[in-house]
């Protein structure tokens, strides 16, 4: 499988003919012990995060150490994931339309109920700094590689509180970005309880509840949340910043300090 995520192709601009990169978008379809659970729409590339950061945040599993492996090779745009033998999934419960389109990984849920997961309120009492939020959208794409090639990417990072960056990943879906990071963090063993997720573009009702699902209390982004975003951080005790554009902001729910 190319983990290329960016390629060039010809265009015309002004009536000439010039080169141009844009993102790779392909599909990739999740099987947990021989049940298809989902196709996602991806750009390539950290594949064992993205499926680590779906099993966890789509609530099919509650912990990594079910895991037994997940193989990338055997097929293409196949993730095969093998559970340990006393792993249990509902998969009446997790099984949706083989389809999840790039912009919204819940398109393909088959009721309403199955949307909202059932997750206790969060009481990290984690709030925060100012000096810190300003910093974060320029310490976000100072490491955005491929947007800065093709500009056709989303971003997701999780950072410290001190602002300090722990990891940065970039996907056609933005949902898909933050599985990324939310995996790769799982798969480190990582407390999400004191960390910030920023990404680059607005936040949905999906947005905070994968980053509610592993207890990430703190979501900024550069653009606006939708109505059910703010209505589910109140609910979930999560911070939710949005139009993060220094030296402004909007506290959707929570603190600022």
């Amino acid at each position: 499988m190319s983990e290329e995520r960016s390629a060039e192709y010809q265009v015309q601009r002004a009536g000439k003919l010039v080169s141009d990169r844009l993102a790779v978008e392909e599909p990739m379809q999740i099987t947990v012990d021989g049940c298809p659970i989902a196709v996602v729409m991806r750009t390539p590339g950290h594949d064992e995060d993205l499926v680590r950061g779906f099993l966890l945040t789509e609530g099919v599993l509650r912990s990594l150490s079910l895991v037994s492996r997940i193989d990338l090779e055997q097929k293409q745009n196949h993730a095969l994931v093998f559970l340990k033998d006393d792993a249990e999934v509902d998969y009446e419960k997790q099984q949706r339309n083989l389809y999840s389109a790039s912009s919204c990984g819940i398109c393909g849920k088959a009721s309403i109920e199955s949307i909202r997961q059932e997750l206790p309120r969060l009481e990290s009492g984690f709030a925060v700094r100012k000096e810190v939020l300003l910093s974060l959208p320029d310490k976000m794409r100072e490491t955005q590689e491929t947007f800065e090639k093709t500009g056709g990417l989303h971003a997701a990072a999780l950072f410290t509180q001190d602002g300090e960056l722990v990891v940065l990943r970039e996907d056609v879906g933005r949902h898909n970005a933050i599985d990324k990071v939310i995996g790769w963090a799982a798969a480190e063993e990582i407390d999400f309880s004191h960390l910030i997720l920023q990404v680059s573009g607005r936040v949905s009702f999906e947005v905070m509840q994968k980053s509610h699902a592993v207890g990430i209390p703190v979501i900024s982004a550069i653009s606006a949340p939708t109505s059910l975003a703010v209505d589910f951080a109140q609910e979930s005790g999560q911070t939710l910043i949005g139009f993060l554009r220094p030296p402004s902001y909007n506290v959707y729910s929570g603190e600022v300090v």
